[in-house]
């Protein structure tokens, strides 16, 4: 694979949820997305195999990390200058507080959780 560079604004917008719209940028092994929620935006619960690193940029976010009512579940704010690592097969959901962007980074490529809410 040859290095290459990319502008986010010549990278296609989707909008799989309401409420949210992302650009993907697809490397050989990662994928990195620049996720827009507006205010009220819901990612409902749900898990997945790749490791994701959420960096937040601005904004505020309520994550739910875990299953309710297990050891180890919490909820968390985050926000501006926060990165949030979750490991692979934790459950979780996202409220955004306010807008927000999160740059989201994936190892392996796989489906995103917002992909599974179609």
């Amino acid at each position: 694979m040859d290095a290459t560079a990319t502008n986010w604004d010549d990278v296609s917008e989707d909008n799989p949820i309401a409420l949210l719209t992302r650009r993907k940028v697809l490397g050989e092994k990662m994928l990195v997305a620049r996720v827009s929620l507006a205010k009220g935006c819901h990612v409902a619960k749900h898990n997945h195999p790749s490791e994701q690193i959420a960096i937040h940029i601005s904004g505020q976010v309520h994550w739910r990390l875990g299953e309710e009512g297990m050891p180890g579940y919490r909820e968390q704010v985050l926000g501006a200058g926060d990165v949030l690592v979750l490991p692979s097969g934790v459950w979780h959901s996202v409220d955004a507080l306010e807008d927000t962007l999160i740059i989201d980074v994936l190892s392996p490529i796989g489906p995103m959780g917002v992909d599974s809410q179609k």
